[in-house]
């Protein structure tokens, strides 16, 4: 690789737009095998899930909750308790930290193999690149927390996060055991994959996607899932981006800008045996327009151990992936060579 090449590897995203020139190294052939024709592509039209109904237990919640998440993987919560102030207020903070001078930013910029800290992953990539800035940090437990990562300015920023991060978890917490319901199942029983508050973990993703005048050229994010226990997603209120694969036909997920998006992670599908599908996503980019998300991500405690609950290994239904610790080396293993890295732990019949 040439000098420049690398530089420009290391460079983050919203830098190299100065230059007016997109690197080789994002530019990707984005003809889409699942892609049909070249019209518009259809809108999501997955359940939308209220959140008051399932701490609730409500059965006809449960069954949509199911149902959601053995079809489509992810759906929209709303009525979450979480107010739109305060989503308004970390979205805002999002993009007043991206638009710092980069000076500023790079006092928080990840070292070595690091996934904490500002910059991107693409030094950990193989291929084509994710056109996409990110500021990753670990929010729980909390004694955990490696403040020198968290940004200083804008100066609400940290104790936003703070109480943005506790009502994460506090969702999250309702959602295991309105999931375990659903399977008719104990509603502790995904606690064994989550919900130590001393051990286990949740990671913050604030991501960045600037405006590319190449856009039909470069993507947000490829096509991925992800390799935690749940994703708890707040989109941008304005540009939509995120794309969802359902029965092999990409589609949009709409903005509805006081509900946060929940997925199934990989750990989760594992847990549920099957049933419950860690959807492949990706991220596109606007041309004229910048573009943040944040992506709130549980997941185990790498030193416990994963795998089918026993309640849902079944005649019918036999263990589907092995049992295991730290599925996150396992997923990053396979990041450049695998869309679903979940098939790397499938058992095959």
């Amino acid at each position: 690789m040439a000098p420049e090449a690398k530089h420009d590897q290391l460079k983050p995203v919203q830098e190299l737009l100065e230059s007016g020139v997109v690197p080789e190294m994002y530019l990707q052939q984005l003809k889409d095998e699942h892609q049909v024709g070249d019209g518009p592509l259809p809108l999501m039209d997955g359940p939308i899930i209220d959140f008051s109904l399932l701490s609730s237990f409500n059965s006809e919640e449960l069954s949509k909750l199911r149902s959601a998440l053995s079809t489509w993987g992810c759906f929209q919560l709303v009525n979450h308790g979480m107010t739109s102030e305060l989503l308004d207020e970390i979205r805002e903070l999002s993009k007043e930290f991206f638009k710092l001078p980069l000076e500023e930013k790079e006092k928080y910029s990840s070292k070595g193999d690091s996934l904490e800290g500002y910059g991107n992953d693409n030094t950990i990539r193989q291929g084509n690149f994710n056109w996409n800035d990110k500021l990753h940090l670990q929010v729980h437990p909390e004694h955990r927390r490696q403040l020198e990562f968290w940004p200083e300015k804008p100066q609400e920023f940290r104790t936003t996060l703070h109480e943005y991060s506790n009502k994460t978890k506090e969702v999250s917490k309702t959602l295991f055991k309105a999931m375990s319901r659903s399977l008719k199942l104990d509603e502790n029983r995904f606690f064994e994959l989550w919900g130590d508050d001393k051990e286990d973990i949740i990671h913050a993703r604030f991501n960045f996607y600037p405006r590319c005048p190449s856009a039909n050229q470069v993507v947000g994010l490829k096509a991925h899932t992800d390799g935690s226990a749940i994703t708890v997603l707040l989109q941008d209120k304005e540009i939509e981006g995120l794309q969802v694969l359902k029965d092999d036909q990409w589609f949009k997920v709409p903005i509805i800008p006081e509900a946060i998006i929940i997925h199934v992670g990989d750990q989760l599908e594992i847990a549920s045996n099957g049933i419950f599908k860690s959807p492949v996503h990706k991220v596109v980019i606007n041309p004229k327009c910048d573009r943040i998300s944040l992506a709130m991500l549980p997941l185990p405690n790498p030193e416990k151990e994963i795998g089918p609950l026993k309640e849902l290994i079944t005649e019918d239904r036999p263990q589907m992936f092995k049992r295991l610790k730290d599925y996150g080396q396992i997923y990053f293993t396979y990041m450049a060579s695998m869309e679903r890295q979940i098939n790397a732990v499938k058992i095959n019949y």
